[in-house]
């Protein structure tokens, strides 16, 4: 047994050890340094020279001479950046019984991504002046209305083809949007007359069972203080994609072009992907509450040609979707 003295001295060590003991700290998990992301610089001349040149083979109205010159250059401008372009035709029938094959223009990057994009714009332009007072018959040049996006996503292209992004890329050209039914039309009513070519890429898109995470359409985006706003489909289908895009271009110094306000629903390519293809996509597109109706004044008139293209409204859409893209 141990005496009493032993047992005090055991006691007290303990007690000593236990005083003396100091509290382990506590390891910070190491924090990842942030990488910073290299975006390049988006050129608005070189975007603008794409807007001329589609301008200059005149309106490109589906089976037009200018419509099959601008789609023969289209073409092999695209080649310039990608081996992966493709031309996907169709039969279709517009709302005054003529008979068209319509060219939607398909370019891809880094074609074996699973994880991709989708760029869209219109490259066709309105077959008459309806909101014109003159001339309301013949078809109009469409520098804004076609040619803008069509410019930017050229301009994007080439961007892409030099710094390749980590997700893959497909830009989508719609054909036969503009050759809707207009409202004064003699014809018997066409549903779905608008749109033709994103109603069909919905319905058969140019890879089997394609996928993109989301999908932003450009539309007149080109104008000089155009301003886009929270269209209602794009707000319905993809908010968190509109969220995105806006706090990107607020961030860049674009808030004056791209405005938090909500704006009503407009018909357009992103309809038919998003309620088709089941792809959540957002419409970029100039929203104007003061005219009448509620688009760029030039706006299926005459008056819609390089004198309506600002380089400034150009840079502050390509450079903020290059952020988004180069983000990802």
């Amino acid at each position: 047994m141990l005496d009493f003295k032993c047992i005090i001295f055991l006691i007290a060590l303990v007690f000593a050890s236990a005083c003396n003991t100091e509290p382990q700290q506590k390891t910070k998990p190491a924090t990842k340094p942030k990488v910073k992301i290299e975006v390049p610089t988006f050129n608005a001349d070189s975007a603008y020279v794409f807007v001329e040149k589609q301008v200059s083979f005149g309106p490109r109205v589906i089976s037009s001479k200018a419509w099959k010159n601008c789609a023969v250059w289209l073409e092999k401008k695209f080649k310039t950046y990608t081996p992966n372009v493709i031309i996907q035709e169709a039969p279709i029938t517009t709302y005054d019984g003529k008979h068209h094959t319509l060219k939607n223009i398909i370019a891809s990057f880094s074609p074996e991504k699973n994880n991709r994009v989708s760029l869209f714009a219109h490259w066709d332009s309105r077959h008459i002046a309806d909101h014109d007072t003159e001339n309301q018959n013949s078809p109009i040049l469409g520098a804004n209305d076609g040619g803008s996006g069509v410019g930017v996503l050229l301009e994007l292209a080439r961007q892409f083809s030099i710094k390749n992004p980590k997700i893959g890329i497909d830009i989508i050209l719609f054909d036969a949007e503009d050759y809707g039914q207009p409202e004064d039309s003699k014809f018997p009513i066409m549903q779905d007359s608008w749109c033709l070519g994103s109603q069909y890429w919905s319905k058969s898109p140019h890879k089997t069972n394609y996928f993109a995470r989301y999908g932003i359409l450009l539309d007149m985006v080109g104008a000089k203080d155009a301003t886009f706003r929270h269209e209602y489909i794009s707000r319905y289908f993809a908010s968190a994609i509109l969220q995105k895009v806006w706090s990107k271009a607020s961030r860049l110094g674009f808030a004056n072009h791209f405005v938090f306000e909500d704006a009503k629903q407009i018909l357009d390519d992103h309809y038919y992907v998003n309620t088709i293809a089941g792809i959540p996509t957002i419409d970029i597109i100039e929203y104007d509450p003061t005219t009448e109706t509620n688009f760029n004044q030039h706006w299926h008139t005459h008056k819609d040609d390089m004198d309506n293209i600002d380089k400034n409204t150009l840079n502050a859409v390509g450079q903020t979707l290059l952020e988004v893209v180069y983000s990802e």
